[in-house]
């Protein structure tokens, strides 16, 4: 695995081939800050040339969780930052034929830390809100079809991902884990 430095961001290889975090500079001082969030030829460079055509951002509170979501006929890639807060980011491999099918990646996102994940086609997504809420924004290269959502069980045992403990608190806790009606019945992997 080999980091890219290009323009404003460094680009930091995972595991899985394809799933990348980006670490942006900012530039700081007595007035706040400055940073470059996006730039295409700096992404290119650093290994991730995609067009993105849609941007979306939510807010969620402390102990939501959302995901594991995939688009199943349209997939999506994602570049996913944090604006205010922090959430524990999660990327799991879909990909027919991958060495590390559902394997996962997980990164803490903070309002602090400057860092995204970009998240390749194939790839089911889901997020922890750790702080008391998080506000999040993601680029997409394809458009969202409500239709065509798949999902995977959070806690899948198969899967086996490592959430972490919310700040504040001792222990992980389940049941302090808040999810939609829909992520409740999402299924396992291999079912």
């Amino acid at each position: 695995m080999k980091n890219i430095m290009s323009g404003n961001f460094l680009f930091k290889k995972t595991e899985i081939e394809g799933v990348v975090i980006v670490e942006m500079k900012s530039h700081r001082d007595s007035r706040g800050y400055f940073m470059e969030t996006y730039k295409k030829a700096d992404f290119v460079a650093g290994g991730i040339n995609v067009n993105f055509v849609q941007d979306n951002q939510s807010m969620s509170f402390k102990g939501v969780l959302r995901g594991l979501h995939y688009q199943i006929n349209h997939p999506q890639s994602k570049l996913v930052r944090v604006v205010e807060g922090a959430v524990f980011d999660v990327a799991v491999d879909l990909r027919p034929g991958s060495s590390t099918y559902g394997k996962w990646v997980g990164v803490e996102l903070t309002a602090e830390n400057c860092k995204q994940l970009y998240i390749p086609r194939g790839f089911a997504h889901g997020f922890l809100v750790l702080s008391e809420h998080a506000v999040m924004c993601y680029k997409c290269d394809n458009v969202y079809y409500p239709n065509d959502e798949g999902g995977l069980m959070w806690n899948d045992p198969a899967i086996g991902i490592e959430w972490p403990a919310m700040q504040g608190d001792a222990m992980f806790d389940a049941t302090k884990i808040v999810l939609s009606d829909k992520d409740k019945k999402h299924p396992p992997l291999f079912h």
